[in-house]
């Protein structure tokens, strides 16, 4: 199973400096959230990776993360960006930390988002373009990243014209220096705090933060109840900050309030309200939304909506979307049985290094246990 103590959709990685790609701490791996308790190659593996990575094993962490940030996992591939952004278990490498970031960020990573932000206004591993630079600092901000928004402002005021300009020029472009340096001063101790792992500390700067509205701050204080960081576990508390920060359009909080009902989890399990959630940020282009959104239709039996999603995946190069696709083929749900069409799915996603794939080629066969979703 893959780990969940430590991360789910809201990244705890806001220690990164608003004007520099340098860390003065360990920075902190992404970890995702599984859907349910079953156990895969796949979550073992990234569990593994995580555990290497903790213990300073930075090696054998690139080793377990490459082949499931190929296979497409998106924060496997934010975490590679970090190790070569940082030399840890590499080379220092800017061209390909900006490579995986740029991978993850497609996926819909915001601190992926920022971060390649970064890079394109610094011109580190990437040709300086402020035109790029604002780009994925907006797709950023639109998921409550309030430094994103900060540097998006600072771009459009100072240095270039983008699309929407205008939509950017609010009520923060204007704000009082005092208010400004006020907000960068709670966001570098919330930065400090994270790296440490001082959840109690973190909780602390959180509060004011989400209490205020801030859509990101709101899904980690999900994330913190959710986990027992800093505050003791409440599956209620979380369920009612991911909703507040879903209801605000955050992708990242909509999967994780639609996972909860999956679970029951400060919920009533509510499978019209998994769909609704998963739908949210699935249309979104969010990929794990769009996994999760699938497989949730191929447990309800409504095959040709899974089908639908397993697709926009597949063609979009998604290793677990073309395996699921190819054995929707092969058995006909949702669509007409097509033995010939699975093995071309199944192929791309075992040439991706999809275990599962690779383990069936040319045998088609469904799980007894059912399918694995994260």
């Amino acid at each position: 199973m893959r780990c969940s103590h430590l991360r789910i959709g809201p990244s705890l990685l806001l220690y990164r400096d608003a004007v520099s790609l340098s860390y003065e701490n360990q920075p902190t791996p992404h970890l995702p959230t599984p859907m349910n308790n079953e156990s895969n190659d796949f979550d073992d593996d990234f569990e593994h990776a995580v555990d290497a990575y903790e213990r300073e094993d930075y090696k054998t962490a690139y080793k377990l993360f490459l082949p499931l940030a190929e296979q497409g996992d998106a924060f496997a591939q934010y975490n590679l960006g970090l190790m070569y952004d940082q030399g840890l278990g590499v080379p220092q490498d800017y061209k390909e930390a900006g490579k995986w970031w740029e991978l993850s960020a497609e996926q819909g990573d915001a601190d992926a988002q920022f971060n390649l932000g970064l890079m394109y206004e610094k011109g580190e591993g990437v040709p300086q373009d402020y035109n790029e630079a604002a780009k994925w600092f907006r797709v950023a901000a639109e998921q409550g990243d309030v430094q994103a928004q900060e540097l998006l402002d600072s771009i459009s005021r100072e240095t270039v014209q983008v699309e929407n300009q205008d939509s950017s020029q609010d009520s923060e472009s204007s704000r009082p220096k005092g208010i400004e340096d006020a907000l960068d001063n709670i966001l570098n101790a919330l930065n400090d705090a994270l790296n440490r792992k001082d959840y109690k500390e973190a909780y602390k700067l959180l509060v004011p933060l989400a209490e205020s509205g801030n859509a990101r701050s709101q899904s980690m204080m999900g994330w913190m109840y959710l986990n027992g960081h800093g505050v003791g576990q409440d599956y209620k508390e979380a369920a009612k900050w991911f909703r507040l920060a879903a209801e605000q359009g955050d992708a990242e909080a909509q999967t994780e309030l639609g996972t909860l009902y999956v679970k029951g989890q400060g919920v009533l399990k509510d499978i019209k309200e998994v769909v609704k959630w998963l739908q949210l940020a699935a249309k979104q282009g969010y990929v794990r939304a769009q996994n999760k959104l699938g497989v949730a239709y191929l447990e309800k039996g409504e095959y040709k909506e899974a089908e639908k999603w397993f697709r926009l995946l597949a063609e979009q190069g998604n290793a677990r979307g073309q395996f699921f696709l190819g054995m929707m083929h092969n058995y006909g749900l949702g669509v007409s049985q097509d033995l010939e069409k699975g093995l071309k799915w199944n192929r791309l996603a075992a040439e991706q290094g999809f275990a599962e794939a690779q383990s069936i080629m040319g045998f088609p066969y469904a799980n007894e246990q059912g399918f694995s979703e994260d």
